[in-house]
């Protein structure tokens, strides 16, 4: 954990020093989504941002308020591949060096995109490894600041915009969204989707989506303390593997959110294949859970406005290939 909790005023201020680094996404809607689900479905698509999800945001934020000195020394994360692309992308643009501490079994076409971003890689076993703490020991070791993929306020900060973003095309149609539901692993972007909404969107409910077995921020909230799950669940979803949810993330986010939601494999797949389809976006499986839940009825939807989040889609081509013939 490192800094005190961010605020909506972090988020405001992280859409300014940003924007002219990433791509402010369109609202996508589809009435195929509204007839399935009986409400008003609003549709962030963060596989179109650049490095192919959402983590460019935060990880810009974070790197564009580093010292001139932190810069030198550059930076050190721990990424299954989103967070370690965006932070390579960002150590590019402000010339620093970049160290990502990648799983062995991240998906070939993430360490891929992270090494074009010129980063140099180290990899780890993700069952048997404290990656926070391997992340800190590297950065010891080379005087180099670590770039959390979700624990920092500034990243949160930076995640929030997306909402931000979301809630201001929604007014310019005219609506008003009555909740927002997020693909959820340590809690970062729900965490700044979550301050976004208090003060720009208040009346909105968010809701955490996770997939079967890594549903710790659901159960963190049901028991009112962070829990952690077993490691045992599907790998599935790569992207929010997170053993328990973070520190200030869930500080952030009990007291903000609506509560969770936790979708199966099956249902993952569906909405791959329905954004796919449809509203012609590839999506991660990770990516995609907060869309499944909205097509499984686990978030209710009926003459309703409802976001719904697409967080990424840096999906291995054989595991789409297996969404879209399930």
């Amino acid at each position: 954990m490192s800094g005190s909790l961010p605020t909506h005023a972090d988020v405001r201020d992280a859409a300014r020093r940003i924007a002219p680094h990433v791509i402010r996404t369109p609202m996508l809607r589809h009435a195929l989504l509204d007839q399935l689900t009986g409400g008003t479905i609003l549709v962030k698509p963060e596989p179109l941002q650049r490095t192919g999800s959402f983590k460019l945001r935060g990880a810009t934020n974070a790197a564009l308020k580093l010292d001139a000195a932190q810069r030198r020394a550059g930076v050190v994360t721990h990424s299954s591949g989103n967070h370690g692309q965006a932070t390579a992308c960002a150590a590019a643009m402000l010339d620093m060096p970049a160290l990502i501490a990648m799983p062995m079994d991240a998906p070939a076409i993430k360490v891929e995109s992270t090494k074009r971003w010129g980063a140099e890689i180290t990899f780890f076993d993700r069952r048997t490894t404290d990656r926070e703490t391997l992340a800190q020991t590297l950065a010891e070791q080379r005087g180099g600041i670590v770039l959390p993929p979700f624990d920092h306020p500034d990243v949160i900060a930076g995640q929030g915009t997306l909402a931000l973003e979301l809630f201001e095309d929604a007014r310019a149609a005219g609506l008003t969204l009555d909740a927002l539901a997020v693909c959820t692993g340590g809690g970062g972007l729900i965490a700044g989707c979550a301050l976004a909404a208090e003060g720009a969107s208040p009346a909105t409910r968010v809701w955490a989506v996770e997939p079967e077995g890594w549903d710790d921020t659901k159960r963190s909230l049901e028991a009112g303390a962070r829990v952690a799950n077993d490691g045992q669940g599907s790998m599935l979803c790569d992207a929010l593997l997170s053993m328990r949810p973070g520190a200030l993330t869930f500080a952030v986010n009990q007291p903000r959110l609506a509560g969770g939601v936790a979708v199966t494999r099956a249902e993952i797949f569906r909405a791959m294949r329905f954004a796919f389809e449809h509203l012609k976006v590839v999506a991660e499986p990770g990516g995609a859970v907060a869309l499944a839940a909205v097509l499984a009825g686990k978030v209710e939807t009926k003459g309703r406005t409802v976001g719904v989040v697409i967080s990424g889609g840096n999906v291995d081509p054989a595991v789409f290939a297996e969404a879209l013939a399930a």
